[in-house]
């Protein structure tokens, strides 16, 4: 399975739209476009089709753990 299979179910499995993926990445301070971010949805013989890179789905992922359940709360020293 590939980075752009994950990002696909992950897409269709939480229902996230094109505009809240890009906002969900955007919370680790991950820019995109949404022009790069629809290639990874692109079939592969698609001439416009681009590969999920290990830091898109990581971030992604990262992005969507503090989506889900929110920023971490940092803890103070000596506690």
């Amino acid at each position: 399975m590939t980075n752009n299979d994950i990002i696909k179910k992950l897409r269709v499995a939480l229902h996230l739209r094109d505009d809240e993926i890009i906002k969900i990445l955007e919370l680790v301070d991950y820019k995109i476009s949404k022009t790069e971010l629809s290639a990874f949805f692109r079939q592969e013989d698609h001439p416009n089709y681009k590969n999920c890179g290990d830091q898109v789905l990581r971030n992604f992922l990262n992005g969507l753990v503090i989506h889900m359940r929110g920023k971490r709360e940092e803890k103070k020293p000596g506690a």
